[in-house]
């Protein structure tokens, strides 16, 4: 791929950036009525709703001038060629799946900017040096299968055959679905791209948390995807009459969970580096109101973007719950059973990036993601960046989600410069 300066002009006039944030709202509005359940947007893997939207989708790109197919696993995909035929292509996306009783714009507003940009340069018949390929994945969020990634890990090649076995609530495989929706699992791998097909990624997507809009930015550029661990604790005492023993003499559980759980916050909040923690389930045992706890099994997640600091934190977060077990008579044990690393994006696409959102809002603002993305899995084989949008009150996975038309408009201007940029190629004042 060409090497360039990053450029800061921007790239589309005011009116083209209106309109393109006018048909990026009306489109996730048509998304959002393809949905399982009526009034409320569900849309998962495989379902005769994820088909209809890949079918959607699929028109929109034939129409800003792609060449468009679905891949072996589900993925919608379509390609704009570049100056040479065959030349590596800038992958562009997000995911067009979701949570049950979701917001409109989690994966889709990435899909959709993505489609503008490439409709901009067919508008004025315009090819660059590389292709710029759009996909919308099949499946981020996991919510049907319990398992994530399942399309970009087709794209990669790292789709563990195992998968196929895993089944739904209803019981039905994903072999089984891929059948019912009209695709070979024996076909699996030939989703898979090699090497050089792509020279990056790029994925816009809503912020899904407040920081941009406590900084009053439109606009923001994902530093990394903070890497998590999560792990199940268990506190150990003694449960005993809730009436008979002073209060100097418990083996109290709960109390001990208690202390802990505000100790994680405390300590989290002060280490800072974005490094978040959270104490989300407790079970206390045996459970009566008369009865001292004598054990408390909670679970810890912590997350943050770099590795070292966060496996840090968590030693230290365990070595104080093992303080606060000894000093209360209990014993305490925790054992992870997941583990994501925490994944950097590009340096030069972060450039490229930051100085197209300078240009476009002044100046730009850089932040870790705390939600999983697609470009984890893509990161693996391809050099990624994500540029990320205000969403109202952060609020996301929730149908009150929700991202303002003229971000969506300077984030579609922000995001057609980065790709000019990133191409090489000149980028109109």
């Amino acid at each position: 791929m060409p090497a360039c300066s990053p450029t800061a002009p921007p790239a589309l006039a005011a009116e083209q950036r209106r309109a393109a944030g006018q048909r990026i709202m009306a489109r996730c509005a048509a998304l959002a009525e393809i949905s399982e359940t009526p009034g409320a947007l569900t849309r998962v893997y495989l379902s005769p709703e994820h088909l209809r939207a890949n079918q959607c989708v699929a028109a929109w790109m034939e129409a800003a001038g792609m060449r468009v197919w679905q891949d072996s696993v589900g993925n919608i995909c379509g390609r704009y060629e570049a100056h040479t035929p065959g030349a590596p292509a800038l992958l562009l996306g997000s995911h067009l799946d979701t949570v049950r009783n979701a917001g409109h714009y989690d994966g889709m507003l990435g899909v959709l900017a993505a489609i503008e940009v490439v409709a901009e340069l067919h508008r004025t018949g315009r090819r660059l040096p590389v292709a710029l390929e759009v996909i919308g994945f099949a499946d981020e969020e996991g919510t049907r299968f319990g398992i994530t990634l399942l399309g970009s890990r087709g794209l990669t090649g790292t789709w563990p055959p195992e998968w196929l076995s895993r089944t739904d609530a209803d019981g039905i495989s994903v072999a089984r679905a891929l059948l019912a929706a009209g695709l070979d699992p024996a076909r699996i791998t030939a989703a898979a791209r090699p090497p050089d097909a792509f020279c990056g990624y790029l994925e816009l997507h809503i912020e899904q948390g407040p920081c941009l809009e406590a900084a009053d930015l439109p606009l923001g550029v994902v530093t990394a995807i903070n890497g998590a661990r999560r792990l199940n604790c268990v506190f150990t005492g003694e449960a005993n009459h809730a009436g008979t023993v002073p209060m100097g003499q418990r083996k109290d559980a709960l109390t001990a969970a208690a202390e802990w759980t505000l100790a994680v916050e405390r300590i989290t909040t002060e280490r800072r580096q974005h490094r978040v923690a959270t104490v989300g389930t407790l079970n206390c045992l045996p459970g009566a109101v008369n009865v001292i706890p004598g054990e408390v099994r909670l679970s810890l997640d912590i997350r943050g973007p770099e590795e070292a600091p966060l496996a840090g934190l968590l030693a230290e977060l365990l070595a104080e719950a093992e303080q606060i077990a000894a000093r209360r008579g209990l014993q305490f044990s925790a054992e992870q059973f997941y583990a994501m690393p925490a994944t950097a994006c590009d340096a030069r696409l972060q450039a490229h990036l930051s100085h197209s959102v300078a240009a476009v809002q002044g100046r730009s603002l850089s932040l870790p993601s705390g939600a999983g993305h697609d470009a984890i899995a893509v990161a693996e084989c391809w050099p990624v960046g994500m540029l990320f949008v205000r969403c109202d009150r952060g609020i996301s996975h929730h149908p009150d989600e929700s991202v303002h038309e003229a971000d969506v408009a300077v984030a579609v201007a922000a995001y057609f410069s980065a790709v000019l940029a990133i191409a090489g190629e000149p980028v109109p004042v």
